[in-house]
């Protein structure tokens, strides 16, 4: 393959605009996870009160020491529900995967210290999500827990959606994914069978307490007069219905325990191991050049191949049929190794490119080569000539091949997202194995000002058919309004709190983001599970 020779000129004032506007975007969700991270230390002296850790103290403690830890969906739920100034992002869950006695895990951790780890709407979606990346890609589940449950206060938002998060762990051992629980406090209700469907429970001695109903309630409800230690202490729970299988002395010792229920499990020793492994070379380009690729002005056209040129191993690639079309980008280079499909834009889809891609994709899946899909898109070409072409059909086809291929599918948008081409470029809607976003990038129905445009040519219209006389003012304002509307729910945080991605990732780091996503995904294919019809059962 040949590398990419970089027609950008990285001195350039055009450069630095751009370097300076994405900067501005980084400053701010990271601004927002560390104020998430502050309310959470500001908890610090009362946790020491009470001999624990703080949750992501615990989270230190059990990952390998210095190993990667990828976060996903930090900012899940970000000025959502009783969310007000953003520092109860997160959903009252911190996950993400990492190492743990050198295996890969989906690692959860109730993030306690921020209004008692209680889960929102967002965060439940967010544990749904974590789960299904766990049971995609073969991931031994850690959990670390202590959670005051559902927020009651969106009690009828959750309810009837949280049982599946009790069905996936049912699901999960027996399709033979191991689930370790450390539970480091209350776990009540509902919270009371997370711990009693993984198949394996530590429970922390004094500072534990499982029960279906709490003291208050069972008096409420029976009458009878109980402790907590007695209902649901620890020891009780160790000793008498067996519902854990380990005592902890405290939370070190409880996650010292789990990390030795991780290590006795023979799960890296199933796996395929290559004989060597590979060798690369780096991108030519540095990353720090990434922050200044992308135009401040989304008006302005880039070549989506100066990004590639800083992912890619030697800066390679390997162009398919860029003659037939030249706005969707498709190609084949490496990443760490690791063989990589890409379809990027470089304007709208044409009736020619959505061809191309479906083609693309189908030579992919038939030398199972994952697909990286890099956004930056206003759709599908529009028009007299586009649809006589047969967009539509080509469209179709496009959908078709990204819904149905089986290889690994990962998203990032790099830019902008719109309409049915985020569909077709692999969004949400369409299943990736992970999909991330940079800080910068915009994900819509439409732009903000064609959507206003639209709507004053609809009321226009409307009105002249009832036989009035359209007042420019009000479309004028009938059209700002929804340009606005349009524009503030299209951003990347609005997308993120909603969980349209898997997070946002710093644009330098998306080499390394995806060489991680890759490994996994390529283990997954690799690992045969031991499933079973219903589970593993306590018995």
């Amino acid at each position: 393959m040949t590398p990419i020779a970089s027609q950008v000129d990285v001195h350039s004032p055009q450069f630095e605009a751009n370097k300076e506007a994405m900067q501005s975007y980084l400053s701010e969700f990271r601004s927002i996870e560390q104020k998430v991270i502050d309310k959470e230390l500001a908890s610090a002296e009362k946790f020491a009160k009470r001999e624990k850790l703080l949750p992501r103290e615990r989270l230190n403690r059990l990952l390998d020491p210095g190993s990667p830890f990828m976060e996903l969906m930090s900012l899940a739920g970000y000025k959502m529900h009783d969310d007000k100034d953003g520092s109860g992002a997160g959903g009252g869950v911190i996950g993400g995967i990492g190492y743990v006695q050198g295996v890969r895990c989906m690692i959860v951790v109730n993030n306690c210290a921020i209004k008692g780890g209680t889960i929102s709407p967002a965060g439940l979606d967010k544990s749904l999500r974590l789960q299904e990346i766990a049971q995609q890609n073969k991931l031994p589940v850690v959990s670390l827990s202590e959670s005051g449950g559902a927020n009651l206060n969106y009690a009828t938002d959750v309810f009837v959606k949280g049982a599946k998060a009790f069905a996936n762990q049912a699901r999960l051992s027996a399709q033979g994914i191991p689930q370790i629980t450390v539970v480091h406090g209350n776990a009540t209700a509902g919270g009371a069978y997370q711990p009693g469907l993984s198949d394996w429970v530590v429970l922390v001695r004094d500072k534990a307490k499982m029960f279906l109903a709490g003291p208050p309630l069972l008096k409420a409800a029976t009458g009878e007069i109980a402790t907590d230690e007695e209902l649901g202490g620890a020891e009780m729970h160790a000793q008498t219905p067996g519902t854990g299988e380990y005592l902890a002395e405290d939370d070190a010792d409880g996650i010292r325990i789990a990390r030795n229920i991780v290590q006795s499990l023979p799960w890296n020793e199933q796996l395929v191991q290559n004989e060597k492994p590979a060798l690369y070379q780096a991108p030519l380009y540095d990353e720090d050049e990434l922050l200044g690729i992308v135009p401040a002005d989304s008006k302005q056209p880039y070549d989506v191949r100066e990004i590639v040129a800083r992912i890619a191993d030697g800066s390679e690639f390997l162009d398919f049929k860029n003659d037939f079309d030249s706005q969707t980008v498709c190609g084949r280079i490496k990443i760490e190794g690791h063989a990589v499909g890409i379809i990027g834009n470089n304007g709208p889809i044409t009736p020619q490119g959505a061809s191309k891609a479906a083609q693309f994709i189908q030579l992919c899946e038939q030398s199972n080569t994952p697909l990286l899909f890099l956004h930056n898109t206003t759709g599908f070409m529009v028009g007299t000539q586009s649809e006589q072409q047969g967009v539509i059909k080509h469209g179709s086809k496009m959908i078709q091949a990204v819904a149905n291929a089986r290889v690994p599918k990962i998203s990032i948008n790099v830019g902008g997202s719109y309409g049915a081409g985020n569909y077709a470029m692999c969004g949400r809607g369409l299943d990736p194995d992970f999909i991330f976003a940079w800080p910068n990038s915009k994900t819509a129905v439409m732009g903000g000002a064609q959507a206003g445009k639209v709507l004053r040519i609809v009321t226009e219209e409307k009105q002249r058919k009832m036989g009035m006389e359209p007042d420019p003012k009000v479309l004028d304002t009938i059209e700002e309004a929804t340009k606005q509307k349009l524009e503030a729910g299209s951003t990347s945080l609005f997308g993120t709190a909603r969980l349209w991605d898997d997070g946002l990732i710093d644009p330098r780091d998306t080499r390394r983001v995806l060489g991680f996503c890759l490994s996994i995904c390529k283990e997954a294919q690799q690992r045969k599970l031991n499933s079973n019809s219903f589970g593993v059962a306590r018995l």
